[in-house]
């Protein structure tokens, strides 16, 4: 090989320039670089977080949080701690004031609460003795059907010797004997009950009743029976006209004849 052949050219600078090489250039233009926020930003999203740095972000987000309230809190007592005597003193009566409104309050709740259980309670007591009133009135003025211990009398008369006189002296002697509710062949007996005589028997209330005639009245029955046996007393005046009676005490004596209730036509309640 000969000296005088030449090397091939190189692109770019000589050696031992120092510079770095450049490439030829082609025929489409370099795009410039990118500077160190876009990379950084391109680094950053879209995130690529993994489970266990979102488990950690949480924890600092927690962690985060309960330093803010510790620090808020301290903030708040710092201020009390931080006040003068006076405003503390200040401050301390009127939570005192307001504690003692506030029992105060509490107070007159309580005492209204027990004024109107009170109140209930007279009102409930009083509605419960209205209702009783009214029974023992309806039982009176036989217009509620009654039950109770009592005798049970029959009259029989074959001969039709018994009159309505005698049939009312035996409602006289029953009611002092303390009979509260009497009832004759389903007639209802009542203060203003009344006996006549009538074709072939008695009639009560004006409705004929045939025989044997039947008396239902609760009462005391060791007070009923008596009554009627005594010396010259029902049962003999009946025996003496041929009749015979039987008694017979039950401790259970059903009157359910009752008798309309009527309104009175000018007596009126004084209360109203």
């Amino acid at each position: 090989m000969s000296n005088d052949e030449t090397p091939p050219e190189r692109s770019g600078a000589p050696a031992g320039s120092g510079e770095p090489l450049v490439p030829p250039v082609s025929g489409a233009p370099a795009p410039p670089p990118e500077s160190g926020r876009q990379r950084l930003a391109a680094g950053l999203w879209p995130p690529r977080l993994s489970r266990s740095q979102l488990i950690v972000a949480l924890l600092l987000f927690v962690l985060g949080l309960g330093l803010a309230i510790q620090v808020r809190s301290n903030t708040d007592s710092s201020a009390l701690r931080g006040a003068r005597q006076e405003d503390l003193v200040r401050i301390l009566d009127e939570l005192d004031g307001r504690t003692k409104r506030l029992e105060e309050e509490k107070q007159q709740l309580t005492d209204q609460r027990k004024e109107l259980e009170n109140s209930s309670n007279q009102a409930e007591d009083a509605r419960r003795q209205t209702v009783e009133k009214e029974r023992q009135l309806g039982i009176l003025a036989g217009t509620v059907a009654a039950q109770g211990p009592g005798i049970t009398l029959k009259i029989s008369d074959p001969k039709n010797q018994v009159q309505s006189d005698m049939l009312l002296d035996t409602i006289q002697e029953l009611r002092a004997a303390g009979a509260e509710a009497i009832q004759v062949n389903g007639v209802r007996v009542v203060a203003g009950t009344y006996f006549s005589d009538v074709d072939g028997g008695v009639a009560v209330d004006g409705k004929k009743i045939t025989q044997p005639y039947e008396f239902r009245v609760i009462g005391k029955p060791q007070d009923l029976e008596p009554a009627l046996n005594i010396p010259g007393g029902v049962i003999q005046t009946l025996e003496k006209e041929q009749a015979t009676a039987s008694v017979v005490r039950s401790p259970k004596i059903i009157v359910d004849a009752l008798r309309p209730a009527k309104q009175p036509d000018y007596a009126r309640s004084s209360s109203s």
